[in-house]
């Protein structure tokens, strides 16, 4: 870990595998981002420091923040709440690098880019009424939330996601097979 990383030494490890993430309001652009590597994250455009830190510990997540004062928080400083400080100025998508590379995630199945709820299989015949009917022609993969009910398929928007998470996958080592 580097020097702008709160380890956990007394507090609660997390097996990569259960890693979760609790964003703070300026990040939830890397909130989104996680999703679309596989990770639980969670983000609220109004939450309070203080909450936000509370929430981290009652569920054992990673804080992510760009704001120095909330590591200054005794649950970050005793270690009870791991976090990791997010540089200023570093774009979404630069964010989500820096993320990847110092904690070493792996890429995991996407999750809805809108709730960050699980991805199951959807039939074409599930989705007929809720995707326009040119998709319904030329895709051949379907997916619904199983948290909001949004609907995906392999469209322009997912090859772009794709792109990130392959970026993603070639800094932390080989990626989790796809839904």
């Amino acid at each position: 870990m580097t020097t702008t990383t709160q380890d956990t030494p007394g507090g609660t490890a997390h097996e990569p595998s259960e890693i979760r993430f609790a964003c703070d309001a300026m990040c939830g652009g890397l909130a989104r981002w996680l999703w679309g590597i596989g990770y639980d994250a969670t983000w609220s455009p109004d939450i309070d420091d203080g909450d936000l830190v509370r929430q981290a510990d009652a569920q054992g997540r990673v804080l992510l923040s760009g704001d120095g004062g909330v590591f200054e928080r005794r649950l970050i400083t005793s270690g009870q709440v791991r976090a990791l400080l997010i540089p200023r100025g570093l774009r979404r998508l630069e964010q989500l690098t820096y993320v990847v590379e110092q904690l070493k995630l792996s890429v995991r199945p996407p999750r809805c880019m809108t709730c960050g709820g699980l991805l199951q299989p959807a039939s074409r015949e599930e989705v007929a009424g809720e995707v326009p009917a040119r998709s319904l022609d030329w895709a051949s993969h379907f997916y619904r939330c199983g948290q909001c009910g949004k609907v995906f398929w392999e469209g322009s928007h997912w090859r772009r996601i794709g792109k990130v998470r392959e970026a993603a996958a070639n800094l932390s080592g080989p990626a989790a097979p796809q839904t």
